[in-house]
């Protein structure tokens, strides 16, 4: 493996989240997050960064955004009582499983305070500046409301992070590369100057139906939404003409003190509810070209749903910001774990014949449009000086004992155990481990509110 620059690194992973399913064939798994791990661990990256386990968001860190009501109700609710809240289930856009795309299912508040705290963990490790990046794969619920579920995502993480960098950030720059719209995000920090959304996605008579080209903020936060739209069949190089000059542009203008993304698969070729035609060096070349400005970097998964694209593509990206080349054929113990690889045994996929509907003079008019709404914003906006809310402190981790394996219980504790010290191949309906193994297992800038 070729190694180039090395940063501090801090991947924010709890081995339950693989357990948690959303019932029904809903497209949206959980256990994706346990694939990422798995594949990251084959190829020995777990040893070069460090590895924990998030501290679960309680029932008042979740409401730092979202309306108490709704946040009891996710904690209330469950299978077993849900006839008793049909009013509810309306209002806060839930249904049954299997026919809903946020169904309620065993375990939901539990998920939700997991992935949540993963996100809010990694910004608080940023903050400390003892990490350069941080990962929370399972993170990334953008389509989330203060209110409200939406498009698989029930409490949005991203906002709850972005809110914690707040704290010592003047400035935080958001960046979506998910098929879909990050309509949650952008909502929430809409009439802001002190959070930029910048999210590429498909547009027209495609899920959430928002973030048009003018849709670009008002108010304080009047140019500070950044929308760019496309059609179907989006390439390498139709990405990267658009989003390299955009971003440096983005970058010069409103010069963050760091970086959040969500980097959704589903914008993968040959994705299961996508339509573009991006190779994982094109997606990957986003995380790259955002990396090179030195600034703190939150990294997010969000929407895929072709779950073994899914896992080689975050496992690449986390290789690619720890510069590390991963080779293209599969580790031998990745392909002995589960049997998502067998396809092709590599890393890397292939991407389609498929037209790309996003013609030449489209997207240059469209690059042309995004620069000049950017050229209206006014010098970097500074924030008032007022009472900052504490930053999340999170424990160190405690003195090893030099005695024990692995710096003894407490330490073991405090982080994500390493593959074959304890047991994380629980057995999914679609993702069984291959038959032929056995799992190993002062003053300073205020925190706006975030409004829905």
């Amino acid at each position: 493996m070729e190694t180039t620059s090395r940063k501090q690194v801090t991947y924010f992973y709890d081995e339950e989240i693989g357990n948690f399913c959303y019932g029904g064939g809903n497209p949206m798994r959980p256990h994706r997050a346990r694939l990422v791990y798995s594949l990251v661990n084959s190829y020995g990256l777990g040893k070069q960064m460090q590895v924990l386990r998030p501290q679960p968001r309680s029932f008042e860190q979740l409401t730092e955004f979202h309306a108490d009501e709704y946040i009891n109700f996710l904690k209330t609710v469950s299978p077993n009582n849900v006839e008793e809240y049909m009013v509810q289930l309306r209002r806060f856009n839930i249904g049954l499983a299997g026919e809903a795309d946020c169904p309620v299912f065993d375990g939901l508040f539990q998920y939700c305070q997991t992935y949540c705290g993963g996100s809010v963990d990694g910004a608080a490790a940023l903050n400390s500046g003892k990490s350069d990046i941080a990962f929370n794969w399972s993170g990334g619920m953008h389509h989330a409301k203060k209110a409200e579920a939406s498009g698989f995502c029930y409490v949005n993480d991203i906002v709850l992070g972005i809110l914690e960098l707040l704290k010592v950030h003047a400035r935080v720059l958001y960046v979506d590369i998910d098929i879909h719209h990050g309509d949650g995000v952008e909502e929430a920090f809409y009439l802001s100057d002190r959070v930029m959304t910048v999210s590429f996605h498909k547009y027209g008579e495609f899920f959430p139906g928002t973030g048009a080209l003018d849709d670009y903020g008002t108010s304080k936060g009047k140019y500070y939404t950044v929308n760019v739209p496309l059609k179907d069949g989006m390439d390498d190089a139709s990405y990267k003409m658009l989003f390299e000059p955009v971003m440096a542009k983005v970058m010069e203008m409103y010069q963050p003190g760091a970086i959040v993304l969500c980097c959704g698969a589903d914008s993968l070729s040959g994705d299961r509810l996508g339509c573009f035609n991006l190779s994982m060096e094109g997606h990957g070349n986003c995380l790259e070209f955002l990396q090179k400005y030195n600034v703190p970097m939150l990294v997010l998964g969000g929407g895929g749903y072709t779950l073994r694209n899914v896992a080689r593509c975050w496992c690449y990206e986390t290789g690619r910001l720890m510069g590390v080349d991963l080779p293209d054929n599969l580790p031998e113990s990745a392909l002995n774990e589960y049997n998502y690889y067998l396809d092709t045994q590599r890393l890397r996929i292939a991407v389609s014949n498929m037209k790309n509907a996003n013609t030449h003079d489209e997207l240059e008019g469209i690059k042309i449009k995004v620069l000049q709404h950017l050229s209206c914003l006014p010098p970097v906006p500074s924030a008032q000086m007022a009472y900052r809310p504490a930053a999340k402190q999170r424990e160190d981790l405690p003195e090893e004992d030099m005695d024990a394996r692995g710096g003894g219980q407490l330490h073991d504790e405090a982080r994500r155990a390493r593959p074959g010290e304890d047991s994380d191949d629980e057995a999914m309906p679609d993702a069984q481990p291959r038959a032929d193994t056995v799992g190993t297992g002062a003053a300073a800038p205020a925190a706006p509110a975030a409004g829905g």
